[in-house]
Protein backbone atom coordinates (compact mmCIF):
# COMPACT_ATOMS: atom_id res chain seq x y z
CA UNK A 1 0.00 0.00 0.00
CA UNK A 2 1.02 3.59 -0.71
CA UNK A 3 2.96 4.81 2.48
CA UNK A 4 2.27 8.19 3.16
CA UNK A 5 3.44 10.70 5.91
CA UNK A 6 2.29 10.36 9.36
CA UNK A 7 -0.23 13.70 10.47
CA UNK A 8 2.32 15.28 12.51
CA UNK A 9 5.24 15.53 10.15
CA UNK A 10 3.16 16.78 7.40
CA UNK A 11 5.33 20.21 7.75
CA UNK A 12 8.29 19.04 7.24
CA UNK A 13 10.47 18.18 4.50
CA UNK A 14 8.68 15.82 2.50
CA UNK A 15 9.45 13.38 -0.53
CA UNK A 16 7.17 12.98 -3.41
CA UNK A 17 5.95 9.93 -4.73
CA UNK A 18 3.76 9.63 -7.82
CA UNK A 19 2.33 6.66 -9.72
CA UNK A 20 2.22 5.46 -6.04
CA UNK A 21 0.72 2.38 -6.57
CA UNK A 22 2.54 1.07 -9.77
CA UNK A 23 5.57 -1.18 -9.70
CA UNK A 24 8.25 1.25 -8.80
CA UNK A 25 6.40 3.70 -7.51
CA UNK A 26 5.15 1.54 -4.30
CA UNK A 27 8.87 0.26 -4.05
CA UNK A 28 10.56 3.85 -4.18
CA UNK A 29 7.89 5.26 -1.34
CA UNK A 30 8.54 1.91 1.06
CA UNK A 31 12.44 2.36 0.52
CA UNK A 32 12.35 6.12 1.32
CA UNK A 33 9.90 5.30 4.25
CA UNK A 34 12.70 3.00 5.66
CA UNK A 35 15.35 5.76 5.53
CA UNK A 36 12.66 7.72 7.71
CA UNK A 37 11.89 9.97 5.49
CA UNK A 38 8.40 11.76 5.10
CA UNK A 39 6.77 10.21 2.21
CA UNK A 40 3.68 12.03 0.34
CA UNK A 41 2.58 8.69 -2.23
CA UNK A 42 0.08 10.25 -4.45
CA UNK A 43 -2.12 8.63 -7.24
CA UNK A 44 -5.68 9.45 -8.89
CA UNK A 45 -7.10 7.49 -5.34
CA UNK A 46 -5.19 9.21 -2.67
CA UNK A 47 -5.65 11.91 -0.44
CA UNK A 48 -4.39 14.36 -1.53
CA UNK A 49 -5.14 13.49 -4.79
CA UNK A 50 -2.90 13.88 -8.29
CA UNK A 51 -3.92 13.52 -11.76
CA UNK A 52 -1.29 14.94 -14.13
CA UNK A 53 -4.50 16.61 -16.22
CA UNK A 54 -5.83 18.31 -12.83
CA UNK A 55 -3.45 21.56 -12.40
CA UNK A 56 -6.00 22.60 -9.77
CA UNK A 57 -4.88 19.66 -7.55
CA UNK A 58 -1.35 20.24 -7.65
CA UNK A 59 -0.74 22.79 -4.86
CA UNK A 60 -1.55 20.41 -1.96
CA UNK A 61 0.47 18.00 -3.31
CA UNK A 62 3.54 19.52 -4.09
CA UNK A 63 3.36 21.79 -0.12
CA UNK A 64 6.24 20.88 1.88
CA UNK A 65 8.02 18.65 -0.62
CA UNK A 66 11.97 18.66 -1.19
CA UNK A 67 11.93 16.01 -3.53
CA UNK A 68 9.80 14.30 -6.12
CA UNK A 69 9.66 10.95 -7.79
CA UNK A 70 7.65 11.21 -11.01
CA UNK A 71 5.79 8.59 -13.02
CA UNK A 72 3.59 9.57 -15.57
CA UNK A 73 1.06 7.49 -17.53
CA UNK A 74 1.24 7.56 -21.96
CA UNK A 75 4.75 9.18 -21.69
CA UNK A 76 5.66 9.94 -25.20
CA UNK A 77 2.19 11.33 -25.92
CA UNK A 78 2.92 14.65 -27.82
CA UNK A 79 0.11 16.16 -25.08
CA UNK A 80 2.64 15.14 -22.38
CA UNK A 81 5.48 17.33 -21.91
CA UNK A 82 3.50 20.54 -21.59
CA UNK A 83 1.99 18.98 -18.52
CA UNK A 84 5.58 17.59 -17.43
CA UNK A 85 6.72 21.38 -18.14
CA UNK A 86 3.91 22.80 -16.41
CA UNK A 87 4.34 20.61 -13.04
CA UNK A 88 8.17 20.61 -12.84
CA UNK A 89 7.72 24.68 -12.81
CA UNK A 90 5.32 24.59 -10.42
CA UNK A 91 7.54 22.39 -7.95
CA UNK A 92 10.48 24.43 -8.74
CA UNK A 93 8.23 27.83 -7.46
CA UNK A 94 6.73 25.30 -4.05
CA UNK A 95 10.24 24.50 -3.33
CA UNK A 96 11.21 21.60 -4.98
CA UNK A 97 15.00 21.07 -5.18
CA UNK A 98 15.06 17.79 -6.90
CA UNK A 99 13.09 15.98 -9.47
CA UNK A 100 13.60 12.12 -10.91
CA UNK A 101 11.78 11.06 -13.52
CA UNK A 102 10.34 7.58 -14.82
CA UNK A 103 11.61 7.78 -19.11
CA UNK A 104 11.62 4.62 -21.53
CA UNK A 105 14.34 3.53 -22.86
CA UNK A 106 15.49 1.31 -26.02
CA UNK A 107 14.03 3.28 -28.58
CA UNK A 108 10.21 3.74 -27.84
CA UNK A 109 7.93 4.46 -30.56
CA UNK A 110 7.48 8.29 -28.97
CA UNK A 111 11.14 8.89 -28.49
CA UNK A 112 10.10 12.41 -30.12
CA UNK A 113 7.76 12.67 -27.28
CA UNK A 114 9.60 11.09 -24.66
CA UNK A 115 12.57 13.54 -25.33
CA UNK A 116 10.11 16.36 -25.29
CA UNK A 117 9.14 15.38 -21.36
CA UNK A 118 12.80 14.90 -20.53
CA UNK A 119 13.78 18.51 -21.67
CA UNK A 120 10.59 19.96 -20.29
CA UNK A 121 11.96 18.46 -16.73
CA UNK A 122 15.28 19.76 -17.48
CA UNK A 123 14.08 23.42 -18.08
CA UNK A 124 12.17 23.61 -15.15
CA UNK A 125 15.06 25.24 -12.53
CA UNK A 126 15.46 22.31 -10.69
CA UNK A 127 18.17 19.45 -10.11
CA UNK A 128 16.88 16.82 -12.61
CA UNK A 129 17.61 13.24 -13.02
CA UNK A 130 16.26 10.54 -15.69
CA UNK A 131 15.95 7.28 -15.49
CA UNK A 132 15.52 5.10 -18.78
CA UNK A 133 14.98 1.97 -18.09
CA UNK A 134 14.66 -1.56 -20.05
CA UNK A 135 11.57 -3.93 -19.91
CA UNK A 136 10.91 -4.79 -16.03
CA UNK A 137 11.32 -8.52 -14.71
CA UNK A 138 8.03 -7.89 -13.09
CA UNK A 139 6.43 -7.60 -15.81
CA UNK A 140 6.09 -11.37 -16.10
CA UNK A 141 4.61 -11.63 -12.52
CA UNK A 142 2.82 -8.45 -11.98
CA UNK A 143 1.63 -6.87 -15.20
CA UNK A 144 -0.05 -7.55 -18.42
CA UNK A 145 2.74 -11.44 -19.29
CA UNK A 146 1.25 -12.90 -16.05
CA UNK A 147 -1.84 -14.19 -17.37
CA UNK A 148 -0.15 -15.69 -20.29
CA UNK A 149 2.54 -17.33 -18.01
CA UNK A 150 -0.44 -18.66 -16.24
CA UNK A 151 -2.32 -20.24 -19.51
CA UNK A 152 0.76 -21.59 -20.05
CA UNK A 153 1.30 -19.73 -23.76
CA UNK A 154 3.02 -16.58 -24.21
CA UNK A 155 2.56 -15.19 -27.37
CA UNK A 156 4.62 -12.16 -28.10
CA UNK A 157 6.43 -10.64 -31.82
CA UNK A 158 9.62 -10.26 -29.98
CA UNK A 159 10.99 -13.46 -32.28
CA UNK A 160 14.61 -14.03 -31.36
CA UNK A 161 15.29 -10.89 -30.38
CA UNK A 162 16.59 -10.25 -26.77
CA UNK A 163 16.66 -7.54 -23.86
CA UNK A 164 18.56 -6.88 -20.77
CA UNK A 165 15.42 -7.00 -18.93
CA UNK A 166 15.90 -4.78 -15.33
CA UNK A 167 14.51 -5.33 -11.65
CA UNK A 168 11.55 -2.81 -10.63
CA UNK A 169 13.33 -3.34 -7.26
CA UNK A 170 16.67 -2.32 -8.84
CA UNK A 171 15.48 0.87 -10.42
CA UNK A 172 13.93 2.07 -6.91
CA UNK A 173 17.00 1.94 -5.35
CA UNK A 174 18.21 3.88 -8.42
CA UNK A 175 15.59 6.43 -8.21
CA UNK A 176 16.04 6.67 -4.34
CA UNK A 177 20.13 7.44 -4.91
CA UNK A 178 19.25 10.10 -7.24
CA UNK A 179 16.74 11.26 -4.73
CA UNK A 180 18.87 11.80 -1.32
CA UNK A 181 22.12 12.05 -2.82
CA UNK A 182 24.21 14.02 -4.10
CA UNK A 183 25.83 13.51 -7.74
CA UNK A 184 23.06 12.98 -9.77
CA UNK A 185 21.63 15.76 -10.65
CA UNK A 186 21.77 16.42 -14.84
CA UNK A 187 21.82 12.69 -15.69
CA UNK A 188 20.31 10.24 -17.85
CA UNK A 189 20.48 6.72 -16.44
CA UNK A 190 19.94 3.98 -19.09
CA UNK A 191 19.12 1.37 -16.60
CA UNK A 192 19.48 -2.43 -17.60
CA UNK A 193 20.15 -6.15 -16.43
CA UNK A 194 23.59 -8.30 -16.15
CA UNK A 195 22.62 -9.94 -19.22
CA UNK A 196 20.24 -9.34 -22.86
CA UNK A 197 17.59 -12.84 -23.15
CA UNK A 198 15.23 -13.15 -25.93
CA UNK A 199 11.89 -13.23 -24.25
CA UNK A 200 11.76 -17.09 -25.18
CA UNK A 201 14.67 -18.01 -23.06
CA UNK A 202 12.76 -15.35 -19.91
CA UNK A 203 10.12 -17.56 -20.26
CA UNK A 204 11.65 -20.79 -20.00
CA UNK A 205 13.70 -19.33 -17.00
CA UNK A 206 9.89 -18.79 -15.57
CA UNK A 207 9.09 -21.85 -16.55
CA UNK A 208 12.00 -23.47 -14.55
CA UNK A 209 11.56 -21.70 -11.65
CA UNK A 210 7.70 -21.81 -11.22
CA UNK A 211 7.14 -25.30 -11.90
CA UNK A 212 5.02 -24.44 -14.62
CA UNK A 213 4.24 -25.83 -18.60
CA UNK A 214 4.81 -22.64 -20.26
CA UNK A 215 5.12 -22.08 -24.32
CA UNK A 216 6.60 -19.40 -25.91
CA UNK A 217 5.43 -18.85 -29.70
CA UNK A 218 6.93 -16.20 -31.47
CA UNK A 219 4.07 -14.13 -33.61
CA UNK A 220 4.26 -11.75 -36.50
CA UNK A 221 3.88 -7.99 -35.79
CA UNK A 222 0.81 -8.77 -37.64
CA UNK A 223 -0.79 -11.31 -35.53
CA UNK A 224 -0.08 -9.83 -32.42
CA UNK A 225 -1.76 -6.65 -33.35
CA UNK A 226 -4.63 -8.69 -34.30
CA UNK A 227 -4.40 -9.98 -31.25
CA UNK A 228 -4.20 -7.27 -29.07
CA UNK A 229 -7.11 -5.78 -30.77
CA UNK A 230 -9.41 -8.78 -29.95
CA UNK A 231 -8.55 -8.53 -26.50
CA UNK A 232 -10.27 -4.66 -26.74
CA UNK A 233 -7.32 -2.85 -26.43
CA UNK A 234 -7.46 0.81 -28.03
CA UNK A 235 -5.18 1.38 -31.35
CA UNK A 236 -2.52 3.71 -30.34
CA UNK A 237 -1.50 0.95 -27.41
CA UNK A 238 -1.88 -1.42 -29.94
CA UNK A 239 0.54 0.57 -32.02
CA UNK A 240 2.66 1.51 -29.53
CA UNK A 241 3.39 -1.96 -27.84
CA UNK A 242 3.82 -3.54 -31.15
CA UNK A 243 6.36 -0.96 -32.18
CA UNK A 244 8.08 -1.75 -28.83
CA UNK A 245 8.54 -5.54 -29.48
CA UNK A 246 9.56 -4.54 -32.88
CA UNK A 247 12.55 -2.81 -31.40
CA UNK A 248 13.24 -6.26 -29.54
CA UNK A 249 12.78 -8.67 -32.36
CA UNK A 250 15.37 -6.17 -34.73
CA UNK A 251 18.15 -6.88 -31.61
CA UNK A 252 18.80 -3.06 -31.76
CA UNK A 253 18.11 -3.84 -27.22
CA UNK A 254 20.35 -6.14 -26.79
CA UNK A 255 23.02 -4.05 -25.17
CA UNK A 256 23.90 -3.88 -21.28
CA UNK A 257 25.29 -0.44 -19.65
CA UNK A 258 26.84 -0.24 -16.27
CA UNK A 259 24.94 2.52 -14.69
CA UNK A 260 23.12 0.32 -12.50
CA UNK A 261 26.31 -0.82 -10.74
CA UNK A 262 27.39 2.78 -11.10
CA UNK A 263 24.96 4.38 -8.55
CA UNK A 264 24.30 1.20 -6.70
CA UNK A 265 28.19 -0.43 -6.21
CA UNK A 266 26.64 -3.56 -6.87
CA UNK A 267 26.10 -5.43 -10.03
CA UNK A 268 21.86 -5.55 -11.00
CA UNK A 269 19.88 -8.48 -10.02
CA UNK A 270 19.79 -11.40 -12.87
CA UNK A 271 16.58 -12.37 -13.97
CA UNK A 272 17.15 -15.96 -12.55
CA UNK A 273 17.17 -14.74 -9.38
CA UNK A 274 14.30 -12.93 -9.80
CA UNK A 275 12.24 -15.62 -11.13
CA UNK A 276 13.29 -17.81 -8.16
CA UNK A 277 12.32 -15.57 -5.31
CA UNK A 278 9.11 -14.24 -7.75
CA UNK A 279 7.92 -18.41 -7.89
CA UNK A 280 9.15 -18.63 -3.48
CA UNK A 281 7.02 -16.17 -3.07
CA UNK A 282 3.94 -17.51 -4.74
CA UNK A 283 3.47 -15.18 -7.88
CA UNK A 284 2.36 -18.09 -10.02
CA UNK A 285 0.28 -19.75 -8.13
CA UNK A 286 -3.36 -20.25 -9.09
Amino acid sequence: MPVTEPQDERDRATVLVTGATGKTGRRVARLLAGRGLAVRAVSRSTAPRFDWYDGAGWEPVLRGVTAAYLVVPDLGSPRLPPVVAALARRAAAAGVGRAVLLSTGGGSPWEEGVLAAERALAGAGLAWTVLRPRWFHQNFSEDFLRGPVMAGEVRLSTGEGREAFIDADDIAEVAVAALTEDGHAGRRYELTGPRPLSFGEAVGEVARASGRAIRYVPVTAKAYAGLLRGRGMDPESVALLVGLFERVSSGALASVTGDVERVLGRAPRDFTAYARAAAAAGAWRT
